[in-house]
């Protein structure tokens, strides 16, 4: 984990840029696919949905107060905003789609204020500061 400076901007532009957002949708798409079929299940997915921390509250402390049946909704809910479908799998489209859709919210909630936040190495936010700082690298050279 890093601490990184983030805007809105950073994140669209790496959503916009197809090459470098489509390859990092698909090497992450590859990590989950555990059993090689082209498609998530839900087993698959859920250590994934559970990284993202949906019910963390305050200074990394977990919302103590839902049952297990409770957090099991939480997290099939959030499987089914994959699942566009309604199979009881993702492929690699509706993943893609379902990520773009939540990176360009994470952008419009942080407008054009840079924020400093902890991102996890690998993660589509830390991909997304590489990217912003290795174009204004090559912007200044």
């Amino acid at each position: 984990m890093s601490v990184e400076v983030l805007d809105g901007a950073t994140i669209r532009n790496f959503v916009e840029d197809e090459v470098a957002f489509n390859l990092s949708v698909e090497d992450r798409f590859a990590g989950l696919d555990t059993n090689h079929d082209g498609l998530l299940s839900y087993a698959e997915m859920v250590r994934e949905l559970m990284s993202l921390r949906v019910l963390e509250t305050h200074f990394g402390v977990d919302e103590v107060g839902l049952s297990p049946d409770e957090l099991l909704q939480v997290y099939h809910g959030l499987f089914a905003r994959f699942d566009h479908d309604g199979n009881g799998t993702v492929d690699l489209e509706e993943f893609r789609a379902e990520m773009r859709e939540m990176m360009l919210a994470v952008a419009n909630g942080l407008g054009f204020l840079p924020v400093q936040m902890v991102v996890e190495e690998g993660s589509f936010l830390k991909r997304a500061v590489e990217k912003s700082w290795l174009r204004s690298h090559r912007l200044s050279c």
